[in-house]
């Protein structure tokens, strides 16, 4: 009978440590995004001691098979193995670190107001690319961070249209910018507060938003820091919440 109550309640399931947090002296709180269960919060029993056979497994960053059983207020972590160790290549990197953090806190901060299982598979996926991209290097890190803050917005259902004036619709890749309205506004929408940007950051964002990687590589370093402060700002308007992994 216990064998089979510990069988009803344990699922396995991959998973991307997003962050963790000590617990007594030798635990560990592990907040995980996974592919098929969302957002999972469990224990990760003895994962300090250096005994441990899957500590490192379950660091920020890592992805892995993990074998969860259902608690009373947390669950349990029981077992990990290994699938992508992306974590030692982003640590060792400030700016990588800092982009994948703040990918993390954008991810927790979806899931947990969205228990969807279908948008935590898509997020599961955005986050995995992510985060693929950074360690492996295939991208400068605030083009992979604004690429994953804007796809992830948009499968949350604030997917900027950047081909047209989101007030009027009128056609065109207007220069005025309002996160609250959700996008770019022509010269006669315009409300208090609009942002006015250079075309090429409107050409820079739409490429990231979709995915264009070819079209990123070519634009100067101030038209990609114009619009990593137009995706923050759009980013927590929506998120109702600043990013606080950017301070690091």
């Amino acid at each position: 009978m216990a064998g089979s109550t510990f069988a009803s309640r344990s699922y396995r399931d991959a998973a991307i440590v997003l962050r963790t947090q000590n617990l007594g002296e030798a635990d560990r709180i592990i907040t995980a995004l996974t592919s098929a269960n969302g957002l999972v919060r469990a224990v990760a029993k003895g994962v300090r001691r250096t005994s441990s056979k899957f500590g490192a497994t379950v660091e920020p960053f890592m992805v892995a098979d993990v074998q969860f059983v259902h608690g009373r207020s947390l669950d349990i972590v029981t077992q990990a193995t290994s699938r992508h160790t992306y974590g030692p290549a982003i640590v060792a990197d400030y700016e990588k670190y800092m982009a994948a953090s703040t990918m993390a806190e954008t991810a927790e901060r979806l899931m947990d107001v969205e228990s969807d299982s279908g948008f935590g598979g898509a997020q599961f996926r955005l986050l995995h690319g992510g985060y693929s991209a950074l360690a492996r290097g295939v991208h400068p890190a605030d083009v992979v961070l604004n690429s994953y803050l804007l796809r992830a917005l948009s499968a949350a259902g604030w997917a900027v249209t950047w081909t047209a004036c989101v007030a009027c619709g009128r056609p065109g890749a207007h220069t005025g910018f309002h996160p609250a309205a959700s996008g770019p506004v022509c010269v006669d929408c315009r409300p208090p507060g609009t942002r006015t940007l250079d075309p090429a950051t409107v050409e820079l964002l739409h490429a990231l938003q979709h995915g264009h990687w070819e079209q990123t590589r070519s634009f100067r370093s101030d038209i990609r820091h114009e619009a990593t402060n137009v995706v923050i700002g759009y980013a927590q308007h929506h998120l109702e919440r600043r990013l606080t992994s950017l301070g690091l």
